[in-house]
Parts: structure tokens; sequence; C-alpha cells
């Protein structure tokens, strides 16, 4: 792209599309702030309160909303009696609108409303209503005091999983993110394989458990609708709030500055925005709705329960021929979206007969959607367990056994890989771990009254992109010691991930600042819209845009002093010329900076509008040793600011080559003799991600991945009652999820990679990479403890005990 095209009057604007690699990436910078694993910059104001929670947000006249939800599983509401809330002081108004108020949530990425209606009941907890208060244990005392009646048709409901399967039926694959698909012959493969292994794995519901509940806070300016909201994404929230109430872009804001959590469940927007939003406008006066504990847990969105079969063939030696994974989940009627178990299925393995098939079970039981690396977390239980079941039926090591079936290329496409470092990952995570010293001989290592056990598991997670934009804007600010600071501005949020922190990396490498001469603007639907967190693409996708936009800046700089954008350095608020320029097709414009071309040059002025005549470019006199302050070149113009955006959009890159994040978990576990109980000893993950912008973050996030599978594979699991549909565990006391007591020391390797196929920074997710495979590996240490295999999850003490040996 050259100068002349890239620059517009008021806001020049730097476009990618990833159609090709990326070659060089942090180019001519100084800092090498990227990689440092610095603090979080948004730490003080956490620790000192100042980062609040949509629910910490107060307005003038605020009045507090109380969901009520429904009572049966199946079924209409025939009347709601409020009578019961005349006594209760402080009460203002049931609200409901049957129309408008949100069945359930919506799901990640989407742009239209989610299913809507609060007449006919289609799960137990399902909100009907609203009751608004002066204070919160008003409006919590009259939603429990209200009375509903209701056409109850729970008799009918579909409650039980396994008595619905043989009503399984095909998904939709246009609203899912993974399709059926058929490689060579499996089935006959299977029957002449020599060595064979056919199992069925049971995953149960989970949920999120964020910290900070689902919240919003709605009031009205006239016609125009604020959200201070707990969401992920902002950008495709507000298109599900507009959709949903019948509004244009203009007439809503969304803001999300700080999410505590997310895990999926706040991807997209949930009943309470929509309950708050109509409450507000009959009420004209600010309201809150925050859900409460068991409501998020009811109303929100869950991981579906899955029934997954794989079937593995292969050769004596392992050499593996066919392999087939065909999963069953659940959802409400009516929805698309369905668990895609074999995400990592398709690519993982070598095996020229392959077959992914899905089917789904309609529940009426919450939503099911995306939560915390959606299909790979529940798929990589069942393909790595029965990889470690057939690497003990064969006797042969299971990195071994993984080390025979690595691919040359994706078997299900027949495309490359961008980048493979599975093999990495496992040599290194097991030469730390110490994998050579385990004994490999089940139920053999008795320490006191605990059998000890190891075991590991590969893990994937696919990367992707998606479009998004940013504003970087370069002022002069006095109270900065180097006189200046940028200004990022994208509607992409921080759940908690570090979002603040490794955005402000970036922009400070590119234009050569201080960390603390940063200022980063996140969460809110008047900024550039971004992808939003989730799905492993969000410190991609945005980080990619505010690169680009830092980017475009420097073009912008190095036309304002004469010089090539490739020859510019941009040091400790420093304006440095270094190296030579390379020519290229799309640069010939820039020649016309420096006055070569002055008839050309004079139509770039009249175009960008800040295009210099010769007496400003020769204020700036490099001779190869001079610098000139940054703050001095931008002070030079009108405003004393310089802006530009960022705009990332996928490309070619994404169909021409596989592109994955992998790694490997090793754990060590000791189950009780007597009482079967399972205690985590340690953990060792190594994980490939592309570049690495902060050692600390990925770090932690990683530290999540690898919690969460000690969750998944040994306590978490919604139960609903199989007679009325009823969330028995509904809360943190029944819910169980790992705390510090639960998880040991875990230790976190960062494999080096650079994978120019993905995005101009060479980056990859990371965090649901660790998710991926972590729960398999301690089942597999479980079985190698005490030689018992479990084949539904999560594996509790009940499950072990009667196959303990003596």
């Amino acid at each position: 792209m050259s100068l002349l095209d890239s620059v517009l009057p008021s806001e020049p604007t730097k476009k990618m599309t990833m159609n090709e690699p990326v070659d060089s990436s942090f180019a001519n910078t100084t800092n090498n702030v990227v990689g440092k694993p610095i603090n979080r910059v948004d730490g003080p104001l956490k620790v000192s309160g100042q980062a609040p929670y949509s629910a910490e947000i107060y307005r003038d006249n605020q009045a507090y909303g109380v969901l009520v939800s429904a009572k049966i599983a199946k079924g209409q509401v025939e009347s709601i009696d409020s009578s019961a809330l005349d006594d209760i002081p402080g009460i203002i108004k049931v609200v409901t609108d049957p129309k408008h108020f949100l069945r359930n949530p919506q799901q990640g990425t989407a742009t239209k409303a989610p299913t809507k209606g609060a007449i006919e009941i289609f799960y137990h907890g399902q909100p009907i209503a609203v009751v608004v208060a002066e204070t919160f244990e008003a409006a919590t005392e009259g939603a429990q005091a209200i009375r509903v009646t209701y056409k109850d048709e729970t008799e009918q409901a579909a409650l039980d999983f396994a008595k619905e399967l043989s009503n399984a039926h095909e998904v939709n694959e246009k609203e899912g993110s993974d399709k059926n698909a058929v490689n060579g012959d499996p089935q006959q493969g299977l029957a002449d394989s020599p060595v064979t292994i056919e199992r069925f794995y049971h995953t149960p519901n989970q949920t999120s458990s964020a910290m900070e509940p689902h919240a919003t806070l709605a009031y009205w300016e006239e016609d125009k609708l604020i959200l201070y909201t707990s969401n992920q994404m902002v950008a495709s929230c507000k298109q599900q709030i507009m959709d949903a109430l019948d509004l244009n872009k203009d007439q809503v804001q969304m803001i999300a500055h700080y999410v505590g959590g997310g895990f999926g469940s706040k991807l997209g927007i949930a009943p309470e925005s929509i309950a708050a939003a109509i409450a507000a406008k009959e009420l004209d006066r600010p309201v809150l709705v925050c859900m409460t504990r068991p409501q998020v847990m009811e109303a929100t969105v869950k991981r579906s329960n899955t029934r997954q079969r794989i079937a593995i063939g292969c050769d004596e030696q392992g050499v593996i021929n066919t392999l087939i994974h065909d999963s069953i989940s659940s959802n409400l009627p009516d929805e698309g979206f369905f668990e895609p178990s074999a995400l990592s299925t398709h690519y993982l393995y070598r095996g020229e007969n392959r077959q992914v098939n899905y089917q789904q079970v309609d529940m009426n039981q919450l939503l099911s959607g995306s939560m915390r690396a959606p299909g790979e977390a529940v798929g990589m239980i069942a393909l790595e367990c029965a990889m470690d079941e057939l690497a003990t039926q064969l006797d042969i090591d299971p990195i071994e056994l993984r080390r025979r079936n690595e691919p040359e290329k994706d078997p299900s496409q027949d495309i490359p890989f961008s980048t493979r470092q599975l093999i990495a990952c496992m040599e290194q995570g097991a030469e730390q771990f110490g994998w050579s010293e385990r004994n490999a001989k089940p139920a053999s290592q008795l320490e006191g009254d605990w059998w000890i056990g190891t075991g590991m598991a590969a893990s994937s997670r696919g990367n992707s992109l998606q479009q998004s934009e940013a504003r970087a804007t370069l002022q002069v600010d006095e109270s900065k010691e180097l006189g200046v600071k940028a200004v990022i501005e994208t509607d992409m949020t921080d759940i908690g991930t570090g979002s603040y922190t490794v955005f402000s990396q970036v922009a400070a490498d590119l234009l050569g600042l201080p960390i603390d001469h940063i200022e980063m603007k996140l969460g809110d639907s008047e900024l550039p819209p971004a992808s939003g967190s989730g799905g492993s693409f969000g410190a991609a996708s945005s980080g990619s845009s505010i690169y680009l936009a830092c980017e475009q800046l420097r073009d912008m700089i190095a036309a304002k002093v004469g010089l090539y954008a490739d020859t510019i350095q941009l040091d400790n608020g420093q304006i440095k010329q270094v190296g030579t320029h390379k020519p290229s097709k799309t640069d010939t414009a820039i020649e016309t900076v420096k006055g070569q071309a002055e008839s050309i040059k004079d139509k770039i002025s009249e175009k960008t509008g800040f295009a210099l005549p010769k007496s400003d470019t020769s204020k700036y006199d490099f001779d190869g040793s001079k610098s000139y302050a940054l703050a001095k070149v931008i002070a030079d113009y009108d405003e004393q600011k310089l802006s530009a955006k960022g705009q990332i959009k996928p490309g070619k890159n994404g169909k021409s080559h596989r592109q994955a994040s992998f790694g490997a978990n090793f754990a060590e576990v000791a189950v009780h003799k007597v009482t079967g109980e399972i205690r985590v000893k340690r953990m060792t993950g190594a994980f490939a991600a592309g570049r690495i912008l902060n050692h600390n973050t990925a770090t932690s996030q990683c530290y999540g991945g690898m919690v969460f599978g000690i969750g998944s594979a040994l306590m978490e699991e919604v139960i609903h009652d199989k007679r009325d549909g009823r969330l028995c565990n509904h809360d943190l006391a029944e819910y169980h999820v790992p705390v510090n007591a639960d998880v040991p020391q875990l230790d976190v390797i960062l494999v080096e990679e650079d994978d120019p196929y993905t995005n101009p920074m060479h980056i990859k997710g990371i965090g649901e990479t660790a998710i991926s495979g972590a729960a398999a590996a301690i089942a597999n240490a479980v079985y190698n403890a005490v030689g018992v295999r479990v084949y539904d999850f999560p594996i509790t003490l009940d499950k072990l005990l009667y196959e303990m040996p003596e």
C-alpha cells in the first residue's frame, strides 16, 4: 500500500487482509517491550477499587431490578399476581414484556437478537418478569413474593439426556463451528485394522462460574439507550440489542470497561440486559438488574453434555489408518449451536480414513453455547484418553505413539500447517516433568495410603482471526516526561486476560514510548469495533488492528520529516534515521514527500491535507546522527495531535494453511487406597502459540486452563433434576470448581514459535490451548495410579471405589 493510497483527509487507515504471510514483525523498534513479563497496567486500579464492574456504576435516581424466574420446565404463563407486593416498602413496579423479553441469551458473534418471548416456558429458570424497587433488597423480596400461575407441561419436557438419545437428529451445520466430514472409507478401514479400540465417553453440562455475575445498568438519554453491561463482545452485542428493541446504531451505546470473567457465558447478551432497558424506559430512570448466582447458572449459557464415540484403527506398530469421532450434544429446541467436540480430531493425528459426525438432542434446559475452549475442552478428553488406552494396549509409550502419528499435512484437508510444534511441546514438557522416570505399569506405586500415577495428553486449539478496527492518536501532553502520549481506542474488552497490558506493549514498541505514556481505552461501543474477547482470537484480532494503526502513524511521521517509513526508528520519544530504504512497487508516492516530484507532491498535499511544503521538511535535517523529539514533531500539527486507524481482516491464509496452537499436559496424581479420593500433586504444561506478547499474562492464561482441566476431570458437573428440570447445584457451594487446596504447583513452558501466516504480530491464542487435553492428562494419570479407566466424567470417587486394587 502506498502512502498516497493509505493516507486520507480525516483519519488515514492502514488495512490488511491476511492473504499471504507477513515476514517482518515489529520492524525498526527498539523498546522491545513486547514479550517482556511486565505487570498488568490496570493492576493498581483493580487493587484500589478504581476498576469498577458494571454493577458498581451508579447513576442519580437509580432503581434496582430483580428477575422473576419460571418454576416449571415446560408450559405457559397464565397469570402473574403481584398483589403480595403491595405491602413491601420500596416496590416501584413489576415489569414484563412478553414480546421483547428474552427467552434465553445469545451466542457469541451473532448479530441478531436471541429467541424472545416470556409466555411460553422452555426451561426451569427462564426469566419472565423483573421486579423494580428503590433498593436491591426490596426488589429481591418482591421477586420472591410474586405469584405466577402456569399451564404446566413439565411431564412432557425432555429432561433426561440418556432417554432422549433415541431422538437425536442431524445438526444445522450452517450455524455450527464445525462440520460433518468423511475421508476415505472409515468403516472398512476400522474393520480391516489389525488393532482397534472403540469407546464411548460421556461429559456433563458445565457452567462458566465467572467471578462477576451478569449485570446491566440501563438508562435512556432521550431516545438513546446507554448500557453499562458485562459482555465480552461489545460490537456484536450492540447489534443484538438493536435487533431486540428495534433501535438503530445511533440509539445504543454499550460500555464494558472491566469484565470480571466470562469464559463464554458473556459472549452474547443475556435476559437481564433487555429487562433493564425496558424497565428503564417505562420508569424513565436508570435501572440496574444484577443476576443472582443461581440465576446466572439457571438462565445464561452452559456447556452441553456430550456422548462421544471414539474408534481408532492402526497397525501393530501403532500407526493409525482410521479415526472416527461421533458426538451427540444437547440444546434448547430450535437452537443451532452444537458442541464441536471433534474440532482438533480433524488434524491432530494421521489416518487416511476419517469420520466426524455430529447429532443433537433437544432438551428443556438452559441454552448450550460456547464455554472455555468450546469443542476441544471436552472433545480432547475423549480423543486423548482413547490414545492413552491404545498406547497401553500396544505397550507403547504414549508420547511415542503420538510421535508415530505425526502428520506432515492436515490429513482432513491436505493443506500444510502454518506451524506445528506438538512434538517440541511433548519433548520439552516431558523433560521438565521427568516423564522418563515414570512407572508405566498401572497400580504399581503405593506411597503410604496413596496410589501414585502419571499421565499426559496432547493439546490443540484452532487459531482464527476476526475483523477488527482500532484508532491510535499521538498528542502533546506536557504531564508526561517525554511531552507526548499515545491514546489507543477500540471497543475490545478485558475480561481479566490482560488486554489493557498487552495492547499497551504493542503500542509502546511501535511508537517508541514507555508504557506509562500509553493510554488504553477499551470496552465502549462508541470506539472503533473490534472482535471482542472470545475464541482465543481477541488479542490477535484487536491487537493487529492496534498494530496497523500504530504503523500508519509511523508512516505519517516519516512523511512529516521527509523520510521513508522503513528508515525511521522511534526510540524513547525520539525520531531517528536508521537503515536503508528497500524500494517496492507500492511506495512510489513516498518518493514525492522527499521532494523528488513536485507535481505529484502537490497532489498528495491536496488529497491528504498533511503533506508538507519544503520549508517544513527542512526543519528535519537527518545526517545519520541527529534525532528529533516526537513531541516537537506532533506539536507542529495544528491540533497538536496525529490520529490514524488500523483494520485487520481474515483472508486466504485461514484456508490455505491449518492454523492451530499446540501443547502437551503432564500430570501426577495420588489416589487414596481406601476412600478413592484423588489429589493432583503436580502438573506441567508446554504450549506453542506463536509470538508471546507478555510472558506473565500468557503464563497466567495457561495456569487458568490447567486449573480448569482439574475441575473438568474431577468435579465440575451441572446436575438437573430429571423430574422437574430444576438445577440442583445452582451456586458455588454446590457446583464445585477447583480452589487453592485443589491446585498443586503448576509449571508452564512457553515453547518458542513464530507464525507469519496468522497476523502481522505472528501471535496465536493460548489460554484455551492449555485447557484442551488437561483433563485427559489427569484421567490418564488416574488410570496409571489404580488401573481403572473412567469413561463418564467427572471422575468422582464412587466411580473408582468398586474397581480399586486391593
